[in-house]
């Protein structure tokens, strides 16, 4: 165990990583976003395409600086961890604080389409299990199909919603040399921020003799989770609890096919056959989504397409069971150690 005062000083070094992150994708989203409106491209564009991956941005710059220096279990248990953080803690959190309604296009195919990713996931990274090799890892053809996926899933965005206007997205009005400063100091702290947090969940894990995987399933995973939960959050307190679940199942699906695409192909990610359990609980969380939006009645409702948009709400105490989830899995992976 490491003296205190280090232990103290790399948490706060940890803390400052986050908050790096956090600024750093703010200012990217609104950077981007007051240059997109300039060059006219719609809000739907903006909301599904620079949004998400401003969001997404903390888990993807912690990912690349991981896979870089071969911290394979971090990058792998980043993703993991959000995932599930995402879904049990976010929209549990956010359910919790008021009802959120959930659009109808997102139940037929943006929630099926994130637990088809968690499915895919586990398939890739079990070469050992399923194929019978030494050793299991996600490699660059891997991280090639991830991207496919991830392009169809962009095409599958455009197309959606067609003509609506985008609920929660609003336009950033700032002057041209504003919106490039805002970009290119969003990246600096995201860069910065992301180095500060894989060097320190390294430091995390040796001062608590813990496994690095073990960090990036809670500590690093939650921290980078934080855009989401406060997209979520306000979204609710704002009266507008739809644009929360949008922002979780997209946020899923970009961290798996986008932000692990990305990491293996810069380099292959060993995974570890213990993680198995998380990838599971990946799947789970969503099946678990996709069944409560269903109000626990999917007997008959294979084809559901009478049903009205107003039935499709996560309630407060359907809220407080994901987050009783969560809890629990935190409690579990905490023991396994």
């Amino acid at each position: 165990m490491l003296p205190a005062m280090p232990i103290i000083f790399t948490l706060i070094l940890f803390a400052i990583g986050v908050l790096l992150l956090l600024k750093g994708a703010n200012w990217l989203v609104e950077g981007a976003s007051s240059l997109a409106h300039r060059l006219r491209i719609s809000d739907l564009a903006i909301g599904l395409t620079v949004v998400a991956f401003g969001t997404s941005t903390p888990e993807l710059i912690v990912n690349i600086v991981a896979s870089i220096r071969g911290n394979a279990d971090i990058a792998i248990g980043n993703v993991v961890g959000s995932n599930i953080a995402n879904i049990l803690l976010i929209l549990g959190i956010t359910a919790i604080i008021a009802p959120i309604a959930v659009q109808k296009s997102t139940i037929l195919k943006e929630i099926p389409l994130s637990l088809l990713a968690g499915i895919v996931l586990y398939f890739m990274a079990n070469d050992a299990l399923i194929d019978g090799y030494q050793l299991s890892e996600l490699g660059r053809g891997d991280g090639l199909v991830f991207l496919c996926f991830f392009l169809i899933f962009l095409y599958y965005t455009f197309g959606i919603r067609h003509g609506e206007q985008e609920e929660g997205i609003t336009k950033t009005v700032m002057s041209l040399w504003q919106a490039v400063l805002l970009v290119v100091m969003g990246l600096a702290g995201l860069v910065v921020g992301g180095h500060f947090c894989v060097e320190t969940a390294q430091d995390i894990a040796l001062a608590l003799g813990v496994s690095e995987a073990l960090i990036g399933l809670t500590i690093v995973a939650v921290g980078t989770s934080l855009p989401e939960l406060m997209t979520s959050v306000v979204a609710a307190i704002k009266n507008k609890p739809d644009i929360a679940v949008g922002n979780v199942v997209g946020s899923n699906i970009f961290n798996i096919f986008w932000i692990l695409g990305v990491s293996a192909l810069i380099k292959p990610l060993p995974f570890q056959p213990d993680l198995n359990i998380d990838l599971l609980m990946v799947v789970f969380a969503s099946a678990l989504l996709f069944f409560i939006v269903h109000n626990g009645k999917l007997h008959h409702r294979l084809f559901f397409w009478w049903k009205q948009e107003k039935d499709y709400i996560i309630k407060r105490w359907e809220g407080g069971v994901l987050l009783a989830c969560y809890i629990a899995y935190v409690a579990v992976i905490a023991w396994r150690g």
